[in-house]
């Protein structure tokens, strides 16, 4: 089942880069082919543009490409609220522009027809880039960064992560090029650097070494230039570098380093640069290492200044040294603070003046701001009384170099932390990506596929149809096919199924997971970007970087944050001001160290340092990004926020029967010959026209007609005509010249064949055993009746009766006859059944109970579910279903079992608990913090805070979000579960 999924996952992420152009979550799509129809009978894929009226929000957006992706043939749609655009790609054969106008118009928006230029139509123009981006703080620093990428003409859009410091770009090549999108980032004030164009396009940086000049240099790009496949080339000299974009279904790694080292006779040595792998890793280790070095000089300068302020006064004779005076009433103890604090001021500061400045210039004032101009106003002010104590030989000032100096070693400190415990909610990617072994064992074979070499290469050199050796307690180096021997793996890392799988010839296995016994040779099949475990680092990617509709609080407090807590702030030091100098308080509650100015600058800093919209904006992003990687590896693929958000809001699951609340392994137990025709016949001419289908069924009747001809050794069935197949009924075509149909009753009566009483009768005994009756006809007579049964999943009554202990209804919703639904729903504990329900009714069922307050998840796993998993709230798809039940998925449950529906629900509501309790933390400090530090408790108790402890508090904010978020990571499904034993299910 596991290997069944990987498979599909391979369409599911489809080889062109697509994108929405709506700001809402999107991930990989895939064609849509009705059922019966293969690949190859889609027809000419066409482009449609359609002005759309009265998008107003993303969820009308979402309405709109849930109404156009209902329509079969739909390779694509995107809509984009920002300019009133859907952009459809979708295959001629199957559906019509005219037909999807008409779809947006009945989901109640207005559409019109765009007319394009030809070239511009036919060209695959949606590309897709990923930026890492250094330097932002919060969401006002990702809210400026996504604004002005949205800006840029050709963008469709664009989402920027502020927990992954990631940017995903939807944009048009043939109006702008991604360093045109690195340019912008770099435009706004913070570092960009590319990490991918488009999910189908690989990158690579390999080393070179032996040329001499730049020239040799050209030369070898030159070369690689002339590979097919190759779409790319930069050249760094200077880190003897060069980084090639390549498709890896047509070369590879490999090639390139035997090109290179062939092109200067061989002088130059080519490997793959040591810094290529674990990239995201080794910039997360670069930053704490940054942070961490930073603090330590601040330290060193700041300890000094806070111990000359505050401790050493209480040290006689240290104290008559540091008040000796130089000049006029200016002490050695001011000077020595002032030459201390201005290192930590400009140098290790400086950062913080950068960020200002770049945030200013663009609008969008952000937690640098606060922190220049609070450690400024407390630098500056200690630096006149410095300069007045030197000019007046009266004067006698209070400086507050300890405060700017403390406050900046504090928020490095928590920079520093936050850095840290940010780089563990990624953890679970770093664990998949860590899976591929770093050798593989290359095979060369001789024409009669006799091995002849061995070779131990790095696993990054493997390319497409190389025969790797795996021997036991190896890591399998790539997804492949075995050609050789047989054993058994475990699967448990990616798919998160507890027992080792067994493996023999033709069967596919997955890299990066474990050989436990046997020696097998296998054929790489999909490598680099293509295999299943980057698609599956991908998923959980882009589920982290798709922004929860919880999100959008954090997004809109952040643009008016900081201009907020500013006036706050002048508010506060204007109002003790004017208060003191009024004398509007008694004298007793200023200082004896200061003066009413002083103390009122000190409220004034105060409230602009302990202001933290970090906490706000790291509520979300860092519980979702820790909410995902937790669900990955425990077989439960999220895809991001909106799926998590609804989840732990679902009151109702609408279930499919066969391979659902079945083990969808169904098996043929009693055959019915209702004329003379022999069995080995009869079941000759249903195989041959059940073999086009893919329906569990169609596949059982194949199965057990394969046992009549186990004197075969290749076995061929008969050329099936006129082939077609009906969605939830069955499938009719031409067979030796006589007219074939297997199907229900529904499809025997829509094509005016009547059903005898016998027929009735083992229909009926059937259905009362809780088997499938399938009637066949031949020559539009009745021929016989297939009885098939199809069992249930162990513990699927027990994961039902806990759905209902959850207060979740539970509906089976099927395409199989009454009787037969009736006795599996009664055997399972489901009370509310709809039998011999097509496709179209599941999703109308799915929008009735939506419609009178349900949030309705719908889980399925075939062709027939699709329309109801992208209508539902929440689509979850078994992992042994069909691609398009995965690509229409919200949620895929990986291992094919159902307490993994139970285990969805119950993360996404832990996660949501933790969002909740991260913004009570991030609000209720900001509401509470900012009027003490203003000094609303100060007149009645005498607290007042001073800056450098406000700043502290401001950095422990955000450290404690994060770690709050991380405690995710001690998640464990409910313990229901874990009594039930219920085994993922495998079928050999």
């Amino acid at each position: 089942m596991a290997s069944k999924f990987v498979a599909s996952l391979g369409c599911f992420i489809c080889n062109e880069s697509w994108g929405p152009t709506s700001p809402r979550p999107h991930y990989p799509s895939m064609p849509k082919y009705p059922k019966g129809q293969s690949p190859g009978d889609e027809g000419a894929e066409a482009k449609a543009l359609f002005s759309v009226s009265g998008l107003t929000c993303s969820a009308c957006a979402g309405s709109v490409e849930k109404a156009v992706k209902r329509l079969p043939g739909i390779r694509e749609a995107a809509v984009d609220i920002l300019n009133n655009k859907a952009l459809v790609h979708y295959y001629s054969n199957f559906v019509t522009e005219e037909r999807i106008r008409e779809a947006i118009e009945d989901a109640g928006f207005e559409a019109t027809t765009i007319k394009q230029d030809d070239n511009i139509a036919n060209d695959k123009s949606i590309q897709v880039s990923k930026i890492r981006i250094n330097g932002m703080t919060c969401t006002s620093c990702s809210s400026t960064i996504e604004s002005a990428l949205k800006a840029l003409y050709g963008v469709q859009t664009a989402q920027v992560a502020l927990a992954t410091e990631e940017a995903e770009v939807y944009y048009d090549p043939n109006f702008l090029s991604y360093n045109q999108l690195l340019q912008t980032i770099e435009d706004t004030g913070f570092e960009a650097i590319l990490l991918s164009l488009g999910e189908d396009i690989s990158k690579i940086d390999i080393q070179i070494d032996g040329f001499k000049t730049d020239h040799s240099l050209k030369i070898i790009a030159k070369s690689l230039q002339s590979i097919d496949g190759v779409q790319e080339i930069e050249t760094y000299p200077e880190l003897k570098k060069i980084s090639i974009s390549y498709k890896s279904q047509l070369t590879g790694p490999r090639t390139f380093i035997e090109v290179i080292e062939s092109s200067g006779s061989g002088h130059f040595k080519a490997m793959i640069y040591p810094e290529d792998q674990g990239d995201r890793d080794s910039h997360r280790q670069h930053e704490i290492k940054q942070y961490y070095k930073w603090f330590l000089w601040s330290l060193v300068f700041t300890i000094p200044v806070f111990l000359t302020s505050m401790v050493f006064m209480y040290v006689p004779v240290i104290m008559k040294v540091l008040d000796i005076k130089i000049v006029n009433m200016l002490t050695i103890g001011e000077l020595l603070r002032w030459e201390l604090a201005t290192p930590v001021q400009f140098i290790i500061g400086w950062r913080f003046y950068v960020g200002s400045y770049k945030a200013l210039r663009h609008g969008s004032p952000n937690m640098d701001v606060l922190i220049a101009l609070g450690t400024n106003a407390a630098y500056f002010y200690s630096v006149y009384i410095v300069l007045r104590a030197a000019n007046s030989k009266d004067f006698k000032g209070t400086d507050f170099f300890e405060t700017s100096s403390m406050l900046i070693t504090f928020i490095l400190l928590g920079k520093y932390l936050e850095v840290l415990a940010k780089g563990k909610t990624s953890e679970a990617i770093a664990k998949l990506m860590n899976l591929a072994p770093e050798t593989a064992t290359l095979l060369t074979l001789d024409g009669e596929g006799n091995v002849v070499n061995e070779q131990e290469i790095d696993s990054r050199l493997v390319q497409k149809n190389d025969v790797i050796k795996i021997i036991p307690g190896a890591k399998v180096a790539s997804d492949g096919l075995v050609l050789w021997g047989q054993s058994h793996v475990n699967e448990s890392m990616i798919t998160g199924e507890a027992r080792p799988v067994s493996k023999r010839k033709g069967d596919a296995v997955i890299g990066g997971t474990l050989n436990e016994n046997g020696v097998m040779h296998i054929r790489a099949t999909r490598v680099g970007s293509e295999s299943a475990l980057s698609q599956i680092v991908r998923l959980v990617e882009s589920a982290q970087m798709a922004k929860a509709p919880v999100q959008k609080f954090a997004d809109r407090i952040s643009k008016y944050f900081v201009p907020l807590v500013i006036t706050l702030s002048f508010a506060t030091w204007l109002a003790w001001f004017l208060a003191g100098k009024f004398h509007s308080y008694p004298h007793s509650w200023i200082p004896s160290s200061m003066d009413s100015f002083e103390l009122a600058l000190q409220f004034g800093i105060s409230v602009v340092v302990i202001a933290c919209p970090c906490a706000l904006g790291l509520a979300t992003p860092t519980a979702v990004m820790v909410g995902t990687g937790v669900g990955a590896s425990q077989g439960v693929l999220i895809k991001g926020g909106q799926a998590l958000e609804s989840a732990h809001k679902v009151s109702c699951i609408v279930f499919d029967k066969t391979g659902t609340l079945t083990i969808g392994k169904p098996v043929v137990v009693n055959t019915r010959i209702l004329n003379s025709m022999v069995i080995r016949e009869f079941y000759e001419l249903v195989a041959a026209t059940e073999v086009n289908s893919e329906h569990p069924l169609a596949k059982a009747t194949v199965e057990y007609a394969k046992k009549m001809k186990e004197d075969e050794e290749n076995i061929i069935w008969p050329e099936a005509e006129n082939f077609v197949s009906i969605t939830g009924q069955g499938v009719k075509a031409i067979v030796k010249n006589k007219k074939i149909i297997v199907g229900n009753k529904s499809l025997m009566r829509e094509n005016n064949i009547e059903i005898p009483v016998e027929a009735q009768e083992a229909l009926e005994e059937a259905e009362g055993m809780a088997h499938t009756g399938i009637i066949v006809s031949i020559d539009e007579e009745v021929a016989g009746i297939i009885s098939i049964s199809d069992p249930l999943k162990p513990g699927a009554r027990q994961a039902i009766s806990i759905l209902k202990a959850m207060k979740i209804e539970s509906i089976m919703v099927t395409g199989d006859n009454w009787g037969t639904a009736k006795s599996i729903a009664k055997e399972v504990g489901i009370d509310t059944v709809v039998a011999e329900a097509k496709p179209e009714m599941k999703a109308e069922k799915v929008k009735e109970l939506q419609s009178s307050g349900h949030i309705v998840a719908m889980v399925g796993d075939g062709i027939n579910d699709s329309p109801a998993l992208v209508a539902a709230d929440v689509g979850m798809a078994i992992g042994a279903g069909t691609d398009i039940a995965i690509e229409a998925a919200d949620i895929v449950l990986m291992k094919s079992n159902l307490e993994d529906v139970i285990t969805a629900i119950d993360l996404s509501r832990t996660t949501f608990t933790r969002i909740r309790l991260n913004y009570i933390w991030a609000m209720g400090y900001n509401i509470l913090g900012i009027p003490i530090a203003a000094g609303v408790l100060f007149p009645f108790t005498g607290f007042r805070l001073p800056p450098w402890i406000a700043g502290a508090a401001m950095a422990a904010s955000s450290v404690s979000v994060v770690c709050c978020s991380l405690l995710l990571k001690n998640y464990r499904r409910p313990k229901k579960l874990d009594e039930l034993e219920i085994g993922g299910i495998t079928i050999e």
